[in-house]
């Protein structure tokens, strides 16, 4: 797998990209770091119990559901999102769907369509306010 320097050094290193000109139809499912140049159409999971870091880039695209300790979005997302630790925003962030999350950065220029859930709102295991169910391991999951 690749292993380069972290973009930013609370972010962490890049172990899997999927590059601009790859499209993905179906779920992923990694842990440690991956980077989204490409599209995803289909869910993205954390392994359980994993340290897991997605990058979504500027020209990046996710459609589906993520549940991932640490988000970072600077492409298009459309979904919920579910990040057991942190979701950041940068500036050229598009978002459709609900962002359940302990702590959220979001920079001047993002757009969030959408609501934003703070973890502590509901108890884990919990129904969310749509109907869904709240991931396993939002309870479990060490930040």
């Amino acid at each position: 797998m690749f292993k380069t320097k972290p973009i930013r050094p609370d972010v962490g290193a890049i172990d899997t990209l999927i590059g601009p000109q790859v499209t993905i139809r179906g779920d992923v499912v990694f842990s440690g770091g991956l980077y989204v140049e490409g599209h995803i159409q289909g869910k993205v999971i954390a392994e359980a119990g994993e340290r897991a870091v997605l990058t979504l880039a500027e020209q990046g695209s996710i459609e589906g559901e993520v549940q991932v300790p640490v988000v970072v979005i600077n492409g298009r997302m459309t979904g919920d999102v579910h990040a057991f630790d942190r979701i950041e925003l940068a500036a050229k962030a598009r978002v459709q769907g609900n962002l359940h999350y302990k702590v959220v950065e979001m920079s001047a220029g993002a757009q969030l369509t959408g609501r934003l859930v703070h973890a502590d709102a509901l108890p884990a295991g919990s129904p969310s306010h749509d109907g869904a169910a709240l991931p396993e391991a939002w309870a479990t999951a060490d930040a």
